[in-house]
This record gives C-alpha cells, sequence and structure tokens, in this order.
C-alpha cells in the first residue's frame, strides 16, 4: 500500500529463522529481532540497557530462502520494512499483533564481516535492484561481463564505447 511508513530497525536475531511453505508452495521466512537501547547515565558514568522491543518479521519467496540459509540465531541485522497490525483469535480472546513485513536485511558489519554469494538461478524479476532477470551474468559487448544485458549488449548503450577525441582512461587522477 502506498504511504506507508518504512521502518528500520538493528538488532540480534533471537533464533534462526524459520522456514515453512503455505498452502500454495510459496516459501515465507519469520524470524524475531530483539532491539534494546542503550543510554548513558550521566550521573554513574555508565551504560543502561532500556526496555527490549521483539519484532516479529516475515520475508517471502526466494528472498526468505536466502534469509533462511543466510542468517542465525544471535547475528545482529538490519531491518528495513512495513509494520503490519495482524487480528487473531486464541483461546476465545480476541489478540492482535504487529508483525514487519521486511523489504531488506542483512547483517548488521559494525562487529562482524560478511562474504556476499549471489545465488544463480530463482530471482524470476521478484526481487527490487540488483539482478532482476535471475540467472548468471552474461557477456555483453566487448568482452565486458554485464548483469541483465541482453547478449552482446544494446546498441544504444552509451558507456559500451570510450568518448570520441582521443581521451584515455586510466587509473590516474587527472591532477
Amino acid at each position: 500500500m502506498a504511504g506507508e511508513p518504512i521502518i528500520t530497525i538493528v538488532g540480534n536475531l533471537t533464533a534462526d529463522p524459520e522456514l515453512r511453505y503455505v498452502s500454495s508452495g510459496t516459501p515465507v521466512a519469520s524470524f524475531t529481532v530483539a532491539s534494546t537501547p542503550r543510554t548513558r547515565n550521566r550521573q554513574t558514568d555508565q551504560w543502561e540497557d532500556g526496555e527490549p522491543m521483539f519484532v516479529r518479521c516475515s520475508v517471502w519467496r526466494e528472498y526468505g530462502e536466502n534469509v533462511a540459509e543466510s542468517l542465525t540465531k544471535g547475528m545482529r541485522v538490519v531491518v528495513t520494512g512495513r509494520l503490519t497490525v495482524r487480528s487473531y483469535d486464541y483461546n476465545g480472546q480476541q489478540r492482535t499483533s504487529i508483525e514487519m513485513q521486511v523489504d531488506e536485511v542483512g547483517p548488521s558489519l559494525r562487529y562482524a564481516r560478511a562474504q556476499v554469494t549471489k545465488v544463480s538461478g530463482g530471482g524470476g524479476g521478484q526481487n527490487r535492484g540488483g539482478n532482476q532477470g535471475g540467472g548468471q551474468p552474461q557477456q555483453g559487448g566487448q568482452g565486458r561481463v554485464s548483469y541483465d544485458a541482453p547478449q552482446g549488449g544494446s546498441s544504444y548503450d552509451p558507456w559500451q564505447q570510450a568518448p570520441q577525441g582521443g581521451s584515455s582512461f586510466d587509473d590516474l587522477p587527472p591532477f
């Protein structure tokens, strides 16, 4: 829906993401992020933990499969998405839960290092940005690798050739 507020949460995973499949066969990964604010008490000159917030998150389709294979309990993550409110009946009582529909998620690199591996295949144009067509990179024009470019590149690609006028490109700055 347009106009929904987008929020970002930084915190730790409370458990490994749980991958399940809905009745249509669509995969969904669910996980909980615990985010605890820390503030410095000026009187004691010590850091103090605030009240923890636990946010349940859902990621759908191949994206969810990638999350389930990549993230594990305890990892610090950065999650961006939209909050949704869901009402349900539990033992005859009406309850409400707030969940995040994830747009982006990844490991926080503040206290860790990550090695990113591009997945091949799948995709089908479902993800935003990146390799929209899925599959392996193709050889674009003049031997350069180009993601999502048709075989041989495009004749309208302004970056396919060096500019006219005898200028050359190198790694040295112009000063």
